[in-house]
């Protein structure tokens, strides 16, 4: 099988990440639920994991990076615990359904204002229009760092200034470039960082988490046990316990704890250049192949994602053809980002999208070109 489709999830994984896994689930108890061996081993493998999300992500201390089970928990912690009734968000139409369901939902049962940045047919948003939605009752812009439908960049420091000057907070999507590239929450000037483990940080699926600025208080989302201050009604105050309600997913922190090191070894520039190379190398191969139609801005830095379509056929049946004929694994349809395929004007057909990632290689990229091409040839 050639795997492009990394975007949904990476396949494959640094070696020490499955050894973690199996580690913890023959060593690790619960974490903070005793004081015997396997709870500390626990406790001490979960702050690990905690400090090396800090570095990663400059998150200014450990216990302000809280984990959750994917970057869909994450979001709805922050947008949960941040808004209420008569607030106003702003995000774009570059948003995923783990940004746009949750403020839907707030809106109809909070009563929340919502509205988007438009994109244009290249997928980029209209960064003049977020400064004039901008309003007084303004609590905070939702934003991905990268659109898992084209890969386009925000300029997330262009609009942290405009949240920040009107005094909004900026919660970052950061689900398509975590581990893939320098994401600094302090210089991208995030208040709140969501990420999730399974896709660029290469590590298990089941973890991700967010990352706080000092002084950002989001109620609990769920509440429960946390083996600390057991006789109080309330969830306890301190982070990162007050958003940790239940068992944590040790096993699988484990292991995302090795892929971070893995990713803070190598340098998460030096997996970016070579993402952005095999992005390159794809996108020349089939820009010129008759019938195919590339969409977003390929014109800068990206996440390494191509999205594209062949003549009119459904994206459905190009990515089965794909699988079915050359063994290559790709994503088709809608992506879970339904207002950016209204701004692309690929609402019906959907597109298929190719993802890369540090364990892609160049032999795979022309295979995929090559298919491509003979697809179009047969048309």
């Amino acid at each position: 099988m050639i795997y492009l489709d990394n975007a949904a999830t990476t396949l494959k994984k640094p070696p020490q990440v499955a050894r973690a896994v199996l580690n913890a689930m023959e060593t690790l108890g619960n974490s903070a639920r005793g004081a015997h061996a396997g709870s500390l081993d626990a406790a001490q493998t979960i702050y690990g994991a905690r400090v090396k999300a800090a570095e990663l992500f400059r998150c200014p201390r450990p216990d302000h990076v809280v984990f959750t089970a994917n970057v869909t928990e994450a979001l709805n912690i922050a947008l949960n615990g941040l808004l209420d009734r008569g607030d106003h968000v702003i995000a774009t139409d570059l948003e995923h359904n783990s940004v746009l369901r949750p403020l839907y939902r707030l809106e109809a049962e909070r009563g929340i204002l919502t509205d988007f940045v438009p994109a244009d047919k290249a997928g980029n948003p209209d960064y003049e229009a977020l400064e004039r939605l901008i309003r007084p009752e303004t609590k905070a812009v939702v934003c991905t760092h990268a659109s898992n439908l084209t890969g386009n960049l925000v300029d997330l420091r262009r609009v942290g200034e405009i949240a920040h000057a009107h005094g909004a907070l900026l919660i970052v999507d950061a689900a398509q470039t975590a581990g893939t590239r320098t994401v600094d929450m302090q210089e991208l000037g995030a208040d709140v960082l969501c990420f999730t483990g399974h896709k660029g940080l290469m590590g298990p699926q089941g973890t991700g988490g967010l990352c706080l600025r000092e002084g950002v208080d989001i109620r609990p989302f769920a509440v429960g046990g946390t083996g600390v201050q057991t006789y109080s009604r309330a969830q306890p105050e301190q982070l990162p316990t007050r958003l940790e309600a239940g068992t944590m997913n040790g096993h699988g922190l484990a292991g995302l704890a090795a892929a971070m090191d893995f990713i803070l070894k190598i340098g998460p520039e030096t997996i970016r250049e070579k993402e952005a190379a095999l992005t390159k190398r794809f996108y020349e191969g089939v820009r010129s192949i008759p019938g195919i139609t590339v969409y977003g801005d390929l014109s800068g830095d990206r996440a390494a994602i191509v999205a594209l379509n062949l003549w009119d056929w459904d994206s459905g049946a190009v990515a089965d053809a794909l699988w079915e004929d050359y063994g290559i694994a790709v994503r088709s349809g809608a992506h879970c980002a339904p207002r950016m395929h209204e701004a692309l004007g690929t609402k019906e057909q959907g597109a298929v999208r190719f993802s890369f990632s540090w364990y892609t290689t160049e032999e795979e990229i022309d295979t995929a070109v090559r298919a491509l091409a003979e697809l179009a040839a047969d048309a």
